[in-house]
């Protein structure tokens, strides 16, 4: 019975990683789109979600299988932790969907010429995401908290899109449209790395039994 569990625990494990590959790409090819006004690369990014939707469905499916069968606490929270994974990387991938969506209509207008630096923050992104999902996988706390700052670094860089953005629309109205459409484009980054950081902290309570959302120990073990 024991060895049936671990192995339905390592089956969730591997899922979970099959779907976070699923989305990082999901990630990639978006940015990829927009950056190189690839009308094709959009329209795949947005065919793709649904492969994203359903390991969702299959890792919840099994993650109720295996609830059933937890003979202990950490075993009840790792399976919990394993569909709030999922979820959150459901949500990143709605928001690769998003900025696939800009990137097909900007694809079709003339470029706006101003410089937005979307490629950093998608890496910037996609490192918290890689770093989250390495903590889970190694039952790592102290990388999982070292995601969680990051955030910040993101947050910045699209206040800065943002401001610029703003400026071009003032100085070229007839770019309205366009730069609204960047502006989406950023929002979701910053929302990709939201994400990663709640991935992070699910990650922290999966180890440590301590729930640090909304406290002041983020970056440290609490007492």
């Amino acid at each position: 019975m024991e060895n049936h569990f671990e192995a339905g625990i390592e089956n969730l494990r591997q899922k979970l990683l099959v779907m976070a590959s699923h989305t990082e790409k999901a990630v990639n090819d978006a940015v990829q789109a927009i950056v190189q006004r690839d009308h094709d690369l959009a329209l795949r990014v947005k065919a793709d979600d649904d492969v994203i939707d359903k390991c969702e469905v299959e890792i919840d499916e099994l993650a109720i299988q295996l609830l059933t069968k937890a003979p202990l606490a950490t075993n009840l929270r790792l399976v919990t932790v394993a569909m709030k994974i999922s979820q959150d990387l459901e949500r990143i991938g709605d928001e690769a969907s998003k900025i696939a969506k800009r990137a097909r209509d900007l694809a079709q207008e003339p470029p706006v010429k101003i410089q937005l630096d979307l490629p950093r923050m998608a890496g910037l992104a996609i490192e918290m995401l890689k770093a989250a999902l390495d903590a889970f996988v190694h039952n790592d706390p102290t990388t999982a908290r070292a995601v969680i700052p990051r955030d910040k670094e993101v947050d910045a860089l699209n206040k800065q899109a943002h401001a610029a953005l703003v400026q071009h629309m003032v100085e070229n109205p007839d770019a309205i449209s366009r730069c609204l459409h960047w502006m989406v484009a950023a929002k979701s980054l910053e929302r990709i790395a939201d994400h990663a950081t709640n991935i992070a902290e699910d990650v922290v309570y999966l180890c440590e039994a301590q729930d640090i959302r909304h406290t002041g120990f983020k970056n440290q073990p609490t007492a």
